[in-house]
């Protein structure tokens, strides 16, 4: 059994649409970052960065004590590995797949996460005229990478699904927030819409459906918490020795 420690977006998608076409058993077990659960000392133990999702394998290749992953590129190749599926293991296929999870990681997420954090501020955070030009313009020119990809091959690395688009699907689904137009982008909607159409796509993409907060119940004084809480986190103190 796999626990996932898990919240409904983009990154915690990622990891059910994998467990769901792997068709591994998994539980979920909430992780409310709009309420602090990342900051939980449990959760900490798992994944040390505050950031879900985490998984906890308790039956890992090889027997023995549960293992545990966390940041969402890892755990995606760490189940891949173990299910035997979509990720493939010889040398040229391996690090064609791994480049572009590697490339979600570290250029689609967070920029497409910056291009959303800004245009959702409000007008009592300042002008944000240029963070939201400079991520809406960056965020057009990852979608570019992805179309100049797909224009000649099904899949992003190449002729086989693959974990590499697992991990950049759920990103995308938010594109009109993102202040993009997908038909601009001809060979991407194909592949996006492909995804979208697939059986265990959609199943992953609802895992958890039911655990979103909708944050205008709330009132003003609890919204202006919880906000202090999220966002502009500053180091935590080591533990005293």
């Amino acid at each position: 059994m796999i626990d996932l420690h898990y919240w409904p977006t983009p990154n915690g998608k990622k990891v059910t649409i994998l467990l769901e076409e792997a068709g591994l058993e998994y539980r979920i077990i909430p992780c409310n970052i709009a309420f602090g659960d990342q900051f939980k000392d449990e959760f900490l133990d798992i994944c040390p960065n505050n950031r879900m999702p985490a998984m906890v394998d308790h039956d890992p290749p090889g027997g023995g004590a549960p293992i545990s992953v966390f940041e969402s590129g890892a755990i995606m190749m760490y189940l891949a590995e173990k299910a035997g599926k979509f990720w493939p293991q010889d040398l040229r296929g391996k690090y064609e797949v791994t480049q572009w999870v590697i490339w979600q990681m570290a250029n689609q997420g967070p920029k497409l996460g910056e291009c959303g954090h800004f245009r959702r501020l409000g007008e009592e955070e300042g002008d944000q005229s240029y963070a939201i030009r400079r991520f809406t313009d960056e965020a057009n020119r990852l979608y570019g990478v992805l179309n100049n990809r797909l224009y000649d091959r099904p899949y992003i690395a190449g002729d086989h699904y693959s974990i590499a688009d697992m991990i950049c699907y759920p990103w995308c689904v938010n594109w009109k927030n993102q202040g993009q137009d997908i038909a601009e982008f001809k060979y991407f909607k194909r592949w996006f819409e492909e995804m979208g159409a697939r059986p265990a796509v959609q199943r992953g993409m609802a895992a958890g459906s039911d655990l979103s907060v909708d944050f205008s119940q709330l009132s003003k004084e609890e919204q202006l918490r919880l906000r202090k809480m999220l966002y502009n986190q500053r180091a935590r103190p080591a533990p005293a020795e």
